[in-house]
């Protein structure tokens, strides 16, 4: 057994955004070193690791040279080198979640593929190598309207996804490699975050569902857990441990589902990383998903994922017209409320629907919580320095 402990062992991390910081918040707590990489001076897990290296995740050399450096390596971002990885591994490094695994996951159309060759049940969908191969196909009848389009690679926090339900909104687009996919009619987004070791030990954590902002296509609302029959729930969890033993992924990995009007369960997407959907876990669950993360990728014993009480997260994201310098209006306000918790990213700067924090809300009763949800929202406003 290795001793992880107030030893020389080191933890590195490709990424040094908000997930890496909340991760960092556990091994802290363990006392474990910590190594970060990210491209940013004023990352957010800066103030947290042991040792944090400024360098383009993308780049074969920067992830190669960091990752010798480090006795397990994984990440909070899927925007990595691939080939880094995978000469890391050759060289007895361990990287969890896997080059492979990532790798299925980095391009939104190799991932639907792999739900087609897997059994696994997704809305359907077409690939196309450029915008003007979808345009073409749109015209020649193939491609109906509407239809959700995805960017197969670079799409995060909304971006990168578009419903065309006419001609013009193709104007919008990228040009690069996408999906189209069929619109379907469904009454709940819903996620479950499935929890994996190397020695195969398996959990999942409760449905959540999720509410999303109209306009920016970003998650507002997490609700824990989500309000649904327990037969549907029940299946939830177990094609997300389907999609996880396809995968064959060590750590985390978020799978969000769409729950059609005839009950059917359909995966969107995945994440292979701590999640946006599990931020609720770090007030209301027995073991929050950053600590799990840990557990995973050290092949440690996985905690409980039960739910001590019931939990709601509201994204914080800056306000429409405001960018510069942040100030969060009214926070005061909210931390009066009982049952919620603020937890501020350390991003300096603001924009336009720039994720830059979240607020938790734990209630035995849901609907308390729900509303108590819906009076922070309202209250607090992100915004720029006057």
């Amino acid at each position: 057994m290795v001793n992880y402990f107030s030893s020389d062992f080191k933890l590195g991390i490709l990424g040094g955004g908000q997930l890496g910081k909340m991760m960092l918040y556990e091994t802290r707590r363990y006392d474990i070193q910590t190594l970060v990489l990210d491209p940013s001076a004023e990352a957010p897990s800066k103030i947290s690791c042991n040792y944090f290296e400024m360098g383009d995740l993308m780049d074969y050399d920067t992830v190669l040279n960091f990752g010798r450096k480090a006795d397990v390596i994984t990440f909070e971002i899927e925007g990595i080198n691939i080939e880094a990885l995978k000469q890391l591994e050759k060289e007895g490094k361990k990287t969890y979640p896997s080059a492979a695994t990532l790798e299925k996951i980095q391009n939104k159309a190799i991932q639907k593929e792999f739900y087609i060759d897997n059994n696994l049940p997704t809305a359907p969908f077409k690939r196309f190598d450029d915008l003007d191969s979808l345009k073409e196909s749109i015209k020649a009848g193939m491609v109906e309207l509407p239809f959700v389009w995805k960017s197969a690679t670079g799409g995060y926090d909304g971006k990168g996804v578009s419903v065309i339900r006419k001609q013009e909104d193709l104007n919008e687009l990228s040009s690069g490699e996408c999906i189209a996919e069929n619109l379907v009619p469904f009454k709940n987004e819903l996620a479950v975050i499935v929890a994996r070791n190397p020695s195969g030990e398996t959990k999942t954590y409760p449905v959540v569902e999720m509410e999303f902002h109209p306009t920016a296509n970003q998650v507002e609302y997490v609700i824990c857990p989500a309000r649904i029959d327990d037969h549907i729930a029940d299946k939830a969890r177990k094609t997300a441990e389907l999609v996880s033993e396809a995968f064959e992924h060590v750590g985390l990995l978020a799978v969000e589902m769409f729950l059609t009007e005839d009950d059917e369960i359909l995966i969107n997407e995945v994440a292979p990383r701590p999640h946006n959907s599990g931020h609720y876990s770090i007030e209301a669950s027995y073991t929050n998903q950053f600590e799990q993360q840990i557990r995973a990728i050290l092949d440690l014993p996985l905690g409980n994922t039960d739910s001590k009480v019931g939990g709601i997260m509201v994204n914080l994201v800056g306000a429409e017209g405001h960018e510069g310098e942040v100030q969060y209006e009214n926070i005061e306000k909210i931390m009066k409320m009982d049952g919620v918790t603020p937890h501020i990213y350390g991003k300096k700067i603001t924009r336009p629907f720039r994720k830059m924090g979240h607020v938790t809300i734990v209630d035995k009763d849901l609907n308390k919580a729900r509303e108590t949800a819906e009076k922070v929202k309202n209250s607090i406003r992100v915004i720029s320095k006057k």
